[in-house]
């Protein structure tokens, strides 16, 4: 059956071969659509009732994924913190800005309030889109802050686009809009984030030997567990003397019961040179902790060493680091270290990543230096008239 109205014609399948049980059903519709409209119409031909608009508060949603969903803690606290930086922005809540790193007088508790009390269905895709638009416009012109920004909305859309995926969402109990807040809300072109070293590695290890192997020595540890093994924040924070194998000279990264590893490939053995391997064998004889970074056994935050990464990552700025991450920049060094001298496979292995593409898209500079071999041709010994060195052409000679 073919029926117009409004403007709009659909084909409809009356699902039957009886010509009176058929002009029957189509008489119904036919009125259903002029009374109700077409969605009514279809829904109530189909069996389907039309679900009631959802009341459900992004607080309300929030919580049922962190009661329900699959998800581990830290990944869930990720997204929401980027969905919440969408919203915030979206409906204007910043007041004033500062308000939501207010945890003493109670500001980020009344932001938090704010937030929460959205109603999910108000955070609908045109209103994504036009936050999307205005986020990448205000890089303006300049062709470096337009890449930043479209790394940055790539990094927020995936993170809180993350919250609404089928295997997150399948057991909630609350009514979830439709569309969804991030339907058709298309990524920016991927912007190249390969490593591009600016690091001497080995004047930064010498400053931190003289500067704060005496005077700082939980920040010199995790120097050298993140620039000598390229091990990741967080299992810096959690490592432990009992990690070190000091017969095979390796640190063994599994979980215990303080840490859970990232993922499943980053469960292995990393290979540490030996001499680096007698540096940890001589702080551990005094050690007070069975944590290698001090620190409480247990924090709040994220991370239990937070002082010692935040002196740690002034230390790295001061001395030329300038990266926004400049912790994580010291794995990415490390990863380019192996790489120049063993090669691909064997960083990919000691970074321990699913698999080389990762590698060698974000954390080696560069795989190799190939040169055209021109420069065989040229020599340098040429004076102009105005005394200027020149090229000249050797007169013999092939590529």
């Amino acid at each position: 059956m073919i029926l117009q109205h409004g403007g709009e014609r659909r084909k409809i399948s009356l699902s039957t071969d009886n010509k009176t049980a058929a002009a029957e059903k189509a008489r119904n519709v036919y009125l259903a659509v002029l009374s109700d409209g077409w969605e009514a119409a279809v829904s109530a031909l189909r069996g389907i009732e039309r679900p009631a608009p959802t009341e459900a508060t992004v607080g309300e949603f929030l919580e049922e994924l962190k009661a329900k969903a699959d998800l581990k803690p830290e990944t869930l606290k990720g997204y929401a913190v980027a969905f919440r930086a969408i919203i915030e922005e979206i409906f204007d809540l910043k007041e004033g800005g500062k308000e939501k790193f207010d945890y003493k007088s109670g500001g980020h508790a009344r932001w938090l309030e704010r937030i929460h009390s959205i109603r999910l269905a108000d955070v609908t895709p045109a209103r994504v889109q036009a936050w999307k638009r205005a986020f990448i416009a205000r890089a303006g012109d300049d062709p470096l802050k337009q890449r930043s920004a479209r790394t940055s909305f790539n990094s927020f859309l995936r993170r809180a686009k993350s919250l609404f995926a089928p295997k997150c969402v399948k057991h909630l109990s609350i009514a979830l809009p439709s569309p969804l807040p991030f339907d058709g809300i298309a990524f920016e072109p991927k912007q190249s984030s390969r490593y591009r070293s600016s690091i001497d590695a080995a004047a930064l290890t010498i400053a931190a030997q003289r500067e704060l192997a005496e005077e700082d020595e939980p920040v010199y540890l995790a120097f050298l567990l993140a620039l000598g093994a390229g091990l990741r924040r967080g299992e810096i924070d959690r490592l432990q003397w009992g990690a070190f194998r000091w017969d095979h000279h390796a640190i063994r990264i599994e979980p215990t019961a303080h840490f859970e590893p990232k993922t499943e490939h980053s469960i292995a053995d990393v290979a540490v040179d030996s001499e680096l391997m007698n540096v940890f064998k001589a702080y551990t004889a005094q050690a007070a902790f069975s944590f290698v970074i001090e620190g409480p056994e247990t924090a709040s935050d994220q991370y239990r060493a937070k002082e010692v990464f935040e002196r740690l990552s002034k230390w790295l700025r001061k001395h030329g680091v300038t990266a926004r991450k400049p912790i994580h920049e010291l794995r990415k060094e490390f990863g380019s270290m192996i790489n120049r001298r063993h090669g691909l496979s064997a960083a990919s292995d000691q970074l321990r990543h699913s698999g080389i593409a990762i590698t060698a898209a974000y954390y080696i500079d560069a795989p190799r230096r190939a040169t055209s071999g021109l420069g065989a041709l040229l020599e340098t010994e040429g004076t102009a008239s105005d005394g200027k060195i020149i090229s000249l052409p050797k007169q013999q000679g092939s590529l």
